[in-house]
């Protein structure tokens, strides 16, 4: 492969147990700053043969087709294979996360740059080894970057910016525990297909003593987006920011005949036994959280069903209220399952300022997104996005790794404020999580 732009050797990828689909979506396009050659240590099994299986078909396909040569370790030890002889520059994790701080820690002492997906801890007694790898980057001058993909999607982009202009938003309201001003629910299926495959599951991946609840893991996006889209370009410090208030947990009840077909196990493994009442296994992915961010009242809800209906899909919707206006994402029936941004205003009183203030701010947006226009009713109006600017979740993972290449080739240019609110992040989920587990 050529050199990046920077006249610079291309970076080289280790891709260590590759047991979650993410790090296959990583290879789904070819990125000029990377070589093309990447070592995958993993040991020789179902997991492997997925991902091996989907970079063939990127490989194979008829379109733009991508040009990955792999270098492919199998042990019963990768990680340890790894570290003897790194053959890259940037290690990727995805897949298992007990335990996945630990591989991190233990690349970033190696000298390895670490590109890991989300979560990067389950338990909040971990938040002193997730500091610790801050810290060890940072004194390494390395980057370690968790995969937080959600910031790409046009729709989250837009309702930043607009909860960010005070003249139409006016100001974050606090609101109230009943009241919060910031709400926001995402709904995950267990059963779907990815880049066109079925998707197969490992059975760890129902163990959340391995995997982690649904707060705990995509959980960590919404999060993310709630700090990203309230408070951008600052830091945030869950010491002083940050007040849990509660949590709740709900199980999805799965049975053996799902089981099997999203799993291919015949029974439920020894380690899920204690779940399985009546032939049906409590998976407790489901959560919310309730929690103040600088004295803004914020309710969270993760939401885990078997499978999407017909025509739908994983959805995310949030609502921002402004002083002026609440700034809202829905995706529901209403919307034909895509996700839509609307612009209601908080009084009747307000509806010519803030309509006027959102076709000006539209009319700003132009360069950016070509043909973004507004459909009004008397209450509310909805961003229209041309349809060329919905790249879908997929897409998002070569966006969000093109912005990690880019702090590879200067770590100096990664924000001040991504450590301090990763931090927050992770403190926000660990302890969502047990607020539900002591609360039953």
């Amino acid at each position: 492969m050529s050199p990046s732009p920077n006249n610079e050797p291309p970076a080289r990828l280790i891709i260590v147990d590759p047991g979650h689909f993410h790090a296959a979506l990583l290879q789904k396009e070819m990125y000029p700053s990377l070589d093309r050659r990447v070592s995958v240590f993993a040991p020789l099994g179902p997991e492997l043969l997925d991902y091996l299986n989907r970079i063939a078909l990127f490989n194979a396909r008829r379109d733009n087709p991508t040009s990955w040569d792999l270098d492919i370790h199998t042990s019963s030890d990768p990680m340890g294979d790894m570290l003897r002889s790194p053959p890259g520059d940037v290690v990727v994790f995805t897949g298992r996360n007990r335990g996945k701080i630990d591989r991190i820690l233990a690349s970033l002492s190696a000298g390895l740059n670490v590109f890991a997906d989300k979560p990067w801890i389950i338990s909040s007694a971990d938040m002193p080894k997730l500091e610790r790898a801050l810290d060890l980057a940072d004194q390494k001058r390395l980057v370690a970057y968790d995969i937080m993909t959600e910031r790409y999607e046009v729709t989250s982009e837009l309702q930043r910016i607009l909860v960010n202009d005070p003249a139409l938003f006016g100001r974050l309201q606090p609101g109230s525990s009943r009241n919060p001003g910031v709400w926001a629910r995402s709904v995950h299926h267990v059963m779907k297909a990815v880049a066109g495959v079925p998707l197969r599951r490992p059975a760890w991946f129902f163990d959340i003593e391995e995997y982690g609840e649904g707060l705990a893991d995509v959980g960590t996006h919404v999060i993310d987006l709630v700090q990203w889209t309230a408070f951008p370009g600052e830091a945030i410090d869950y010491r002083a920011d940050v007040r849990v208030l509660d949590g709740r947990r709900w199980p999805l009840a799965i049975t053996q005949k799902q089981f099997e077909q999203v799993t291919g196990e015949p029974a439920f493994p020894p380690a899920l036994a204690s779940r399985v009442h009546g032939g049906s296994f409590e998976y407790f992915c489901n959560n919310s959280v309730d929690y103040t961010l600088r004295g803004v009242y914020v309710r969270l809800e993760i939401v885990w069903n078997w499978e999407a209906p017909a025509g739908s899909g994983d959805s995310y919707e949030a609502v921002f209220r402004g002083s002026k206006a609440s700034v809202q994402i829905r995706q529901g029936k209403p919307e034909n399952y895509i996700p839509q941004l609307y612009v209601a205003p908080a009084r009747e009183a307000d509806r010519a300022e803030v309509f006027a203030r959102l076709q000006e701010k539209i009319d700003q947006l132009q360069q950016q997104w070509p043909g973004l226009g507004m459909a009004r009713t008397e209450k509310e109006a909805r961003i229209v996005i041309p349809e060329k600017f919905r790249v879908g979740h997929e897409a998002h993972f070569a966006q969000v790794a093109n912005q990690f290449f880019a702090y590879l080739r200067n770590p100096q240019r990664i924000p001040s404020w991504e450590r301090p609110n990763m931090l927050a992040k992770y403190y926000i989920s660990t302890r969502g999580v047990e607020f539900g587990k002591e609360r039953r």
